[in-house]
């Protein structure tokens, strides 16, 4: 059965060449759905990293327990000061490094379209900036406490209009100056606004009131002792979590919603290279009809031509996954772009995505397609009585 298996397949596949046509039309719809497939899930694997790149190992964020983002979350100073108590808390001097900070949203026009779209405006005070110690000044200045001044990260700068260095902008009734741009290793925050949390806070009528406190640990094991020690703490009803775990938990919306319309998608065209597939392996079986009654007169069994079809799509079928992983890789990996990211209500800045594994789901899908579009023409080829085959032109 092996040997006869092997002598019908290679004879197949020998036989291409003079199918080239039709063989060449199922390897480009293999290719489109792959193109497809692979470039439309990048974008999710792309937002996916760069929400989970963004955090820094030695960063914990604490919230309001039952908030699931910044924006639903809240604190009044004595909390802050409760959470910049706690053991595992790193200190500069008699400072604890713990940022009490306030997120809001303001709208600002897309540089591209010009239409209006949210951009988080945070809200900060000077211990900020030893926390978040990955941020630069990379143009201009910081701001003034006290002032209504504003510092803008790169992914910003170029997502938004009216952000250059020197400009003014209306954002909470209030005019703000654009006194500097930063970078944050870039992380998601640079696609935010940064100002004075004391200005902002009147401005957004939030008292004494702050959404998030980011605190930078003392070392990296002393995690499960502030955390342990914030959630025991009477006076809070918080949740701990490292930086990246929060990031990687605020990219499952969009990329569950980028992956679902990706499978949609490619299971539409997916259908239309089923029927290209069985056109095609149709074509091959009736251009060999003879040529299958041949062999079939000669002993060999309906087993072996079914594998020689199967395995003639599967083989055009990886050349068009190959193909299209390729071109993917090459037209969208680590192109930039924007979304929107729907649990903080904020333009999320980040590249595509074109991973090794992400090629491996195209390429296994398109010989799934390939399969699937060939079960048919083998098992017709298998079933052909041979007195009838024999008599074929």
């Amino acid at each position: 059965m092996l040997s006869q298996i092997l002598a019908v397949t290679v004879l197949n596949m020998r036989s291409i060449r003079q199918r080239l046509g039709s063989s060449s039309v199922a390897v480009l719809g293999v290719v489109g759905v792959v193109i497809v497939f692979v470039a439309v899930l990048s974008i999710a694997e792309g937002f996916q990293a760069a929400m989970k790149g963004a955090g820094d190992p030695d960063l914990v964020v604490v919230l309001r327990a039952g908030s699931d983002t910044e924006m639903t979350s809240g604190f009044y100073l004595e909390h802050v000061n409760a959470i910049a108590e706690a053991p595992g808390v790193a200190h500069d001097g008699r400072e604890a490094l713990a940022s009490p900070e306030l997120l809001v949203i303001a709208s600002m026009p897309l540089r591209r379209s010009g239409i209006d779209a949210s951009v988080p405006l945070r809200g900060v005070l000077p211990v900020a900036f030893k926390v978040h110690d990955r941020l630069k000044i990379v143009a201009g200045r910081n701001f003034t406490p006290g002032r209504s001044e504003i510092i803008v990260g790169r992914a910003a700068l170029r997502q938004y209009s009216g952000l250059d260095l020197g400009s003014t902008v209306r954002a909470g009734q209030n005019e703000w100056q654009v006194v500097g741009i930063f970078e944050d290793n870039h992380s998601v925050s640079e696609g935010e606004i940064w100002c004075d949390a004391r200005v902002a806070q009147p401005v957004y009528h939030r008292n004494n009131s702050y959404q998030s406190v980011n605190v930078r640990l003392a070392s990296r094991d002393r995690f499960n002792t502030l955390k342990d020690a914030l959630t025991t703490d009477p006076r809070l009803t918080v949740i701990v979590m490292h930086q990246s775990d929060y990031y990687a938990e605020q990219s499952q919306a969009v990329q569950g919603v980028v992956r679902n319309v990706g499978f949609v998608i490619a299971g539409l065209m997916g259908v239309g290279a089923i029927f290209t597939a069985v056109n095609t392996m149709y074509t091959a079986v009736a251009s060999r009809t003879r040529e299958i009654a041949t062999l079939r007169a000669l002993g060999f069994g309906g087993v072996p031509v079914v594998v020689s079809v199967l395995t003639e799509a599967a083989v055009l079928s990886a050349i068009g996954g190959v193909l299209g992983g390729a071109i993917a890789w090459a037209a969208f990996d680590g192109f930039q772009t924007s979304t929107m990211n729907f649990q903080s209500f904020s333009q999320v800045s980040f590249g595509f995505a074109v991973t090794p594994w992400l090629l491996g789901e195209g390429l296994s899908y398109a010989v799934a397609l390939g399969l699937l579009g060939a079960v048919l023409p083998a098992t017709r080829a298998a079933r052909l009585p041979i007195v009838v085959a024999l008599r074929e032109p």
